[in-house]
C-alpha cells in the first residue's frame, strides 16, 4: 500500500500521523508490559489502557508504568569494597541453624546478600520526644560524619533543632550528609532543605524533580528514616523529623529504634547507597566507615526495599516469616492493605490455628486509605477477632513479631505502595528480649483497641462497600 493509499484510508497527513503515534504508543507499551509485569492482571490492565485510552493511556504507562530505577540504582549502587566499608563486620555471622527462625534468617540473607550478625543493642522508643532527644545527644557527641535521611524533615520547632544540631556538628569539622525525599520534602518549597543548605550543610532532595523528563519518577519516595553517628550509633524506624512526633505533645504515636553493633554498617550502606544515587558522591574512608564493637545479645540485619534490585526483597522475608510461625504473628502498621500473597500467607496462619493480631488505627490519617483497607479486609479470612483498632491519636509505627523471637520494624507499612514504589528500610532482630519488649509495646496497644467484628464488616451499606471497593483498585499508587 503506497502513501496515498493511506491518506486516502486515513485522511489528512495529520490524522495519518496521530494513527501512527496512538498505534507505535500501543505497541510499545503491549511489548513492554508483557516482558516486564509479573502480574498477568496488571499487564492486561496496561494493555487495555494502552489500546482503548489513545495516546493518554500510552502516557499514563510511560508516567508511571515503567521502572527506570533499576539501571541508574545498579550503576551506582555502592558495594563495600568501593566505599571504605568493612566486608564483613566485628563477630563472626550468626551461624542461621541458631536462630529459632531459621528459615526466615536463611530467606533473608538469601535476598539481601547481608549477614545476620550477632552484638547488636536495640533500644526501642515509643515516645519521639525521648527520641529526639537521643538523637541530638548523638548529633552533639560526633566527631567524624552524620548522615540523616528522612521522608519528613518539617521546618517547625523540632526539626530546626535537628537542623541547628547538623550546622553544629558541620562547623566543628564533623562530615555531614543530608538526604531528604523530594516528595515529602516539599513539592516546591522545600523549607529545610533550603535552611540546610544556606547553613553550609551537604543536603540533596531524593528523585522528585518538576522537570518533564524527571516526572516519571514522580511516583516514587524514599520512605527511609535514619540517622548514624561516626559509623557506630543509628536510629532508625518509622518516626519521621516533625513536631507531630517528636513534640512534648505529639500529635501521633510512633516507634523507633537505637541500634549499636555490626549491624550498624549494613544501616549506613544504605544511606551511602541512596546518597550515591542521588549526588554521585561516594562516602568513603574511616571517618565514616568504622569497626563496630560487640554492644548487646540481638542477632540483626538490616532491610533494604524498593523499585530496583531490592523489589520484592522485604514483602517475601515478611511471606517467609509468616510460613515459618508456629504460634503467634502480630503486626502493628498504620495501613494495612498487603497484596495478596501476603493476606493468603496471614489467612492460611489463621487457618492453621496461629494467634494473629493485626494492630491498625481505628481512622488514619488518609481517609481514602482507610476505605480501600475496609474492602482489603473482606477478602482476608479470619479478619474478625485478627484485627484490632485503635483510637486516636493516630499510630504511625510499624512493627511485627513473630512467635516471640523475631521482630521486624522500620519505615515499611503493611502496604503496597511500601512493598513496590517506595524506597525502604527496615531492621531483622532474632532476640527474645527485645520481642519480649516490643510485644509488651503491642499488648498496650491491644489493651486500648477495639476488636473487628463480622458483624462490622457485613452492616457497612452497600454504597460504603462500593466506595471502598473503588479505592482499593487504585492499589498501589495510595
Amino acid at each position: 500500500m503506497t502513501i496515498g493509499e493511506l491518506q486516502a484510508l486515513t485522511g489528512d497527513p495529520w490524522q495519518l500521523a496521530l494513527t501512527a503515534l496512538y498505534l507505535a504508543g500501543a505497541v510499545g507499551v503491549t511489548g513492554h508490559a508483557l516482558l516486564t509485569k509479573a502480574d498477568g492482571r496488571a499487564a492486561v490492565a496496561w494493555l487495555a489502557l494502552a489500546w482503548l485510552s489513545p495516546y493518554i493511556g500510552a502516557a499514563v504507562y510511560l508516567l508511571l508504568g515503567v521502572n527506570r530505577v533499576t539501571r541508574k540504582a545498579h550503576r551506582l549502587a555502592v558495594h563495600p569494597a568501593a566505599s571504605g566499608g568493612p566486608r564483613g563486620s566485628a563477630a563472626e555471622p550468626v551461624p542461621l541453624e541458631a536462630a529459632q527462625l531459621a528459615g526466615v534468617a536463611r530467606v533473608s540473607e538469601r535476598l539481601t546478600g547481608r549477614e545476620l550478625t550477632p552484638g547488636n543493642r536495640v533500644q526501642l522508643y515509643e515516645q519521639g520526644d525521648a527520641a529526639l532527644a537521643a538523637m541530638l545527644a548523638a548529633i552533639g557527641d560526633a566527631e567524624h560524619s552524620v548522615a540523616l535521611t528522612s521522608y519528613l524533615f518539617a521546618d517547625d520547632a523540632s526539626g530546626r533543632r535537628v537542623a541547628a544540631a547538623l550546622t553544629a556538628a558541620h562547623r566543628r569539622g564533623v562530615a555531614a550528609r543530608v538526604l531528604i525525599d523530594g516528595v515529602g520534602g516539599g513539592y516546591l518549597r522545600y523549607p529545610m532543605l533550603r535552611r540546610l543548605r544556606r547553613a553550609g550543610v551537604p543536603a540533596a532532595s531524593f528523585l522528585h524533580s518538576w522537570r518533564p523528563w524527571r516526572m516519571p519518577f514522580l511516583n516514587l519516595r524514599n520512605h527511609k528514616k535514619l540517622l548514624v553517628a561516626d559509623g557506630v550509633l543509628a536510629f532508625t524506624g518509622g518516626m519521621n523529623i516533625t513536631g507531630a512526633t517528636m513534640a512534648p505533645r505529639p500529635g501521633l504515636r510512633d516507634a523507633h529504634a537505637a541500634v549499636r553493633g555490626p549491624a550498624v554498617p549494613q544501616l549506613l550502606r544504605a544511606f551511602a547507597e541512596d546518597w550515591a544515587f542521588t549526588t554521585g558522591e561516594r562516602l568513603t574512608g574511616p571517618a565514616w566507615w568504622r569497626p563496630p564493637d560487640t554492644a548487646g545479645t540481638t542477632a540483626a540485619r538490616a532491610i533494604t526495599s524498593g523499585p530496583d534490585e531490592d523489589t520484592g526483597t522485604l514483602e517475601t522475608v515478611l511471606a517467609a516469616a509468616i510460613v515459618e510461625a508456629r504460634r503467634r504473628v502480630r503486626v502493628v502498621t498504620p495501613y494495612f492493605l498487603p497484596d495478596r500473597h501476603l493476606s493468603m500467607a496471614l489467612s492460611l496462619a489463621v487457618l492453621r490455628g496461629l494467634r494473629v493480631e493485626i494492630v491498625m488505627p481505628r481512622r488514619s490519617n488518609k481517609r481514602v486509605v482507610d476505605w480501600a483497607a475496609r474492602a482489603n479486609l473482606r477478602f482476608f479470612t479470619g479478619a474478625a477477632g485478627s484485627v484490632f483498632l485503635t483510637p486516636a491519636p493516630f499510630d504511625h509505627a510499624k512493627l511485627m513479631t513473630v512467635d516471640g523471637t523475631l521482630t521486624v520494624l522500620g519505615s515499611s507499612n503493611w502496604d503496597v505502595r511500601s512493598h513496590r514504589l517506595n524506597f525502604e528500610l527496615d531492621l531483622e532482630a532474632h532476640d527474645p528480649a527485645l520481642t519480649a519488649r516490643v510485644d509488651a509495646a503491642i499488648d498496650a496497644r491491644i489493651a486500648g483497641a477495639r476488636t473487628l467484628t463480622d458483624a462490622e464488616l457485613a452492616a457497612r451499606p452497600r454504597w460504603q462497600q462500593l466506595r471502598d471497593a473503588a479505592a482499593r483498585l487504585f492499589l498501589p499508587y495510595l
